[in-house]
């Protein structure tokens, strides 16, 4: 299903206007590149797709919605090694030591944030993005290559705390509506590694179904995500 070249926002309500992390106003979003990535050799965001490191589309697609993003990390992420920037009109600041926040004040830079070392659950990236933005903002993956900027705006316009598209009934937390006012539960569920769907079902998230999903595109493209090197020559005949 083709998506409308201009869908209508969702009616989820007009987003109160916050200052961002760089002090500015305007909506957030954190593209998460903690996980192991170990079916790609452990260096999942800089995997090559189409010639651009895979980090690069989720970080445009936000850029393209109007949502300013950052990276979230751990210490150990090698980002440095693919040039981010290239066909983003992004640029990078580089990553500090374990703990250190980058700052930046360029137009264009993308804020780096490291999460804590351990553990490698989804849940470390979410809640290390929600402390440093605070306030509500989309969180996204960094394997997804397709995600549409069309519904990561309509994310971002949502009154709801928890947001969450559920393709074909399938919740898919890591392109989703984060708020801060969730910390208290994330960070208890955190402590369990809870398993992350488990946490969202119990939060009574928003979802969004396919037929809410199906205004701004067609949800088996927007949700395909990379983790095998098949995923990434899957991915190619996607983006071309």
């Amino acid at each position: 299903m083709d998506p409308d070249p201009d869908p209508p926002a969702v009616p989820f309500g007009a987003l109160d206007a916050k200052k961002n992390s760089r002090g500015g106003s305007g909506d957030l979003g954190a593209v998460l590149a903690g996980g192991r990535g170990s079916r790609l050799d452990g260096a999942k965001p800089t995997a090559d797709l189409a010639g651009r490191p895979l980090i690069s589309y989720p970080l445009a697609a936000l850029a393209a919605a109007g949502i300013e993003p950052f990276v979230v990390a751990k210490p150990s992420t090698d980002l440095r090694g693919r040039p981010l920037a290239r066909q983003t009109g992004l640029r990078t600041t580089a990553i500090g030591m374990p703990g250190q926040r980058t700052t930046t004040t360029a137009l264009g830079e993308v804020e780096i944030v490291t999460e804590p070392a351990e553990p490698t659950h989804p849940l470390v990236g979410i809640v290390a993005a929600l402390r440093h933005a605070g306030r509500p903002l989309v969180v996204l993956g960094c394997d997804f290559p397709c995600a549409p900027p069309a519904l990561l705006r309509a994310l971002a316009e949502a009154p709801d705390p928890l947001v969450v598209p559920a393709p074909g009934g399938e919740p898919q937390p890591l392109m989703a509506r984060w708020s801060p006012e969730l910390l208290p539960r994330l960070e208890i569920a955190l402590s369990r590694e809870e398993p992350l769907r488990r946490t969202v079902s119990a939060l009574a998230p928003r979802l969004l179904d396919d037929a809410e999903l199906a205004r701004f595109c067609d949800p088996i493209r927007a949700f395909f995500n990379v983790n095998t090197p098949d995923d990434l020559a899957r991915a190619a005949a996607l983006v071309a």
